[in-house]
């Protein structure tokens, strides 16, 4: 029986949902809104949580409000067969994408009250444990002449409070060799995303063999997460392939299976992959054919975040998972704050594992 079939069994209990916007103003001129779906029954409640990026998505699923009937499904496969029939999304979204993250929130919602109304861990169910989890934190970092003492220096006040926190960083094209030699020389850079997969968005840079080139010669030993692929950059890479690793083109396990190399990793973030079925899915297809997976964030903002720790717990603990507490993402952390490998009892998958 595979993961998902274990899962979809579940029997669930449904009276009602309901929704809570989430918000956080990182910067001036941009502010994050989530949204958690809560789906209530037997006096107890399951979340899920919509990163769907773009605001006027999230303000209109909230101003809407709880428009579908979900209380008909009386297993977490039922419920997933239904949420696979509706339109979740008011209007048309802005990205197709985000009908998959939507999805997401929707069936992760629903196991965690299937769990809770089991009396159960999703840990306990799947007869799996849950190991302490390794994570790495995430940046930028603008590069440019002059520009690298200050913008390192950014990720040496996180080093001075947390002395062994490694990274995933994202290279830039104003990364000159001072920089690189600098970043270096802290020995904490784990992965590094190009972003070369993105196409059209704010995040995705101009493809650039010679930076490319310098990157894989100074990190050896790091991971190469999402390089675009060109002639140039295919021979730039023809060494390396067993450290490309593979995060915005993963949305199923036929994504995995048309990759050009078999992977030695990939990124499995759930709220890309979809539904619970394609997620487990891909755990599962992982499992059976030797390739290794780590975990990504999104910007969730509360109980989303909570959940791809405790999965990347159950199912690749080991992993440079993409996961750190939110207190990383501040210019300087603030002391006490989870170190890696982190402890993840569980409060998003069921009722709390023991400690």
């Amino acid at each position: 029986m595979s993961t998902y079939e274990r899962v979809a069994e579940l029997p669930i209990e449904i009276e009602s949902w309901s929704m809570e916007g989430l918000s956080i103003k990182p910067a001036p001129d941009f502010e994050r809104l989530t949204t958690v779906i809560r789906v209530e029954g037997a006096g107890l409640t399951g979340r899920g949580e919509d990163i769907t990026y773009e605001a006027l998505d999230q303000i209109a699923l909230q101003d809407a409000g709880p428009t579908h009937d979900l209380t008909g499904p009386k297993t977490v496969g039922e419920f997933c067969d239904l949420i696979g029939t509706l339109d979740l999304f008011p209007s048309e979204p802005e990205r197709d994408v985000s009908r998959l993250y939507r999805r997401w929130a929707f069936e992760s919602a629903a196991l965690d009250l299937a769990l809770w109304q089991a009396g159960t861990s999703l840990a306990e169910h799947l007869g799996r444990e849950l190991s302490p989890l390794t994570f790495v934190a995430s940046m930028g970092l603008a590069g440019g002449p002059g520009g690298t003492e200050s913008d390192v220096g950014r990720l040496r006040a996180k080093l001075d409070r947390y002395p062994d926190l490694q990274f995933k960083l994202d290279p830039s094209l104003d990364w000159d060799q001072g920089l690189i030699d600098e970043l270096v020389a802290t020995g904490a850079v784990n992965t590094l995303d190009l972003k070369g997969q993105y196409k059209g968005t704010v995040v995705d840079i101009e493809t650039d063999p010679d930076l490319y080139r310098r990157l894989l010669a100074s990190f050896p030993d790091a991971w190469i997460e999402d390089p675009d692929l060109t002639p140039e950059t295919r021979e730039v890479l023809a060494a390396d392939w067993h450290r490309v690793t593979w995060d915005a083109p993963i949305h199923s396990v036929g994504d995995i299976r048309a990759l050009d190399h078999k992977p030695t990793v990939i990124n499995i973030k759930p709220s890309r992959m979809g539904g619970l079925e394609s997620t487990f899915d891909a755990y599962d297809f992982c499992a059976d054919n030797g390739i290794g997976a780590y975990g990504g964030g999104q910007w969730e903002l509360g109980i989303g975040r909570e959940q791809i720790q405790y999965l990347a717990a159950l199912f690749h603990p080991d992993t440079p998972n993409d996961t750190a507490p939110v207190g990383y993402n501040a210019a300087e952390p603030e002391p006490g704050l989870p170190v890696s490998p982190m402890k993840v009892t569980g409060n998003g998958f069921g009722k709390p594992d023991p400690s």
